[in-house]
């Protein structure tokens, strides 16, 4: 298939892209750059800088690449944090360049389509392992934006067809050997203590050793990026025998902050020091996802469930990239 990825020459999607090409995909990234990196980009794939705001450089995109099969839409600002600060970047932007997307998705034909979605659709979780019947209470601007977006993909199939699949994943994380996560400013758990480890802070705060878990700091859901991209490709391998399909991702099982630290520390070999600090306002004690109904529908299972092999992969990218991709 043909592939358009927004958001390509990110994280998840850089990944997601090289995987498509692996798996003999053919792939168009489309990418502003502004969290980005060009180096990510896999060679193999088309790349075209454009900003999903221009609504002439899309339906120039879709009449220079004829024949595109279905899109991978991962572009997006993506920090919750940011989000409470700036809700209208979220709120406005995350909606308004998806809907640009979507309506030159439909004038040129195309009519699959793969949501990169979030967990924070779940900020006060009724039952854990959270599965998709789980009611969705968004726990900021950004999470709101996700489900305006999943509701918008109802309606584009109901009124044109669109076959469609929303992701909900926990806490992507770790990296390959040529690509991994460089943020900035960095926000991940993981990404942050590789980088107390690489001296380039003093220490890893922990918000909150109170809770009501195993050792008093949070549980969360680690999900390795290249279980996240077996997951886009599977699912969008499927959409014209699915037609319209949520699914939450992740594990399984959670690990602590402090279970993070302490196999970083014994990954890396060093002490990676941690400071208590207090809670951060709205942090769930524990989040896990239930992925029972895409293993069961499509018959996806994580390769790199343990925590250890996650931090490793982490570890190996980082060590040898220490300032990110330098671009």
């Amino acid at each position: 298939m043909k592939i358009l990825v927004t958001g390509g020459a990110g994280y998840i999607g850089s990944i997601t892209s090289a995987e498509l090409i692996r798996a003999g995909h053919e792939v168009i990234v489309v990418d502003n750059l502004y969290q980005g990196h060009r180096a990510a980009v896999p060679p193999e794939a088309a790349f075209v800088e454009a900003d999903l705001t221009d609504r002439n450089a899309l339906r120039e995109i879709f009449a220079a690449y004829p024949g595109i099969d279905g899109i991978m839409h991962f572009a997006s600002y993506t920090l919750v944090g940011e989000s409470m600060e700036k809700p209208f970047l979220y709120l406005r932007d995350n909606v308004a360049n998806a809907a640009n997307l979507l309506e030159a998705a439909i004038a040129a034909g195309v009519r699959r389509f793969i949501l990169s979605s979030t967990a924070n659709l779940f900020d006060q979780p009724e039952r854990i392992p959270i599965d998709e019947h789980e009611r969705i209470v968004p726990g900021s601007p950004y999470g709101e934006s996700k489900f305006i977006i999943e509701r918008m993909l109802h309606w584009m199939a109901r009124i044109y067809g669109m076959r469609y699949a929303c992701l909900r994943y926990f806490n992507a994380c770790g990296d390959t050997p040529d690509r991994g996560e460089d943020h900035d400013p960095e926000t991940h758990l993981i990404p942050i203590v590789l980088q107390v480890a690489l001296g380039q802070r003093p220490h890893v705060t922990i918000f909150g050793d109170d809770y009501p878990t195993r050792d008093g700091t949070c549980v969360r859901d680690y999900i390795h990026v290249l279980d996240l991209a077996s997951a886009h490709i599977l699912a969008m391998e499927a959409l014209d025998r699915l037609g319209e399909r949520r699914y939450n991702l992740g594990n399984g099982q959670g690990f602590t902050v402090r279970e993070v630290i302490e196999t970083a520390r014994k990954v890396t070999g060093h002490p990676i020091p941690a400071v208590v600090g207090p809670r951060r306002p709205g942090d769930p004690a524990v989040l896990v996802a239930s992925s029972e109904t895409i293993r069961a529908e499509l018959g996806w299972q994580p390769r790199y469930p343990d925590l250890e092999s996650i931090i490793a992969s982490a570890w190996e990218w980082h060590r040898t990239h220490p300032n990110g991709y330098d671009d």
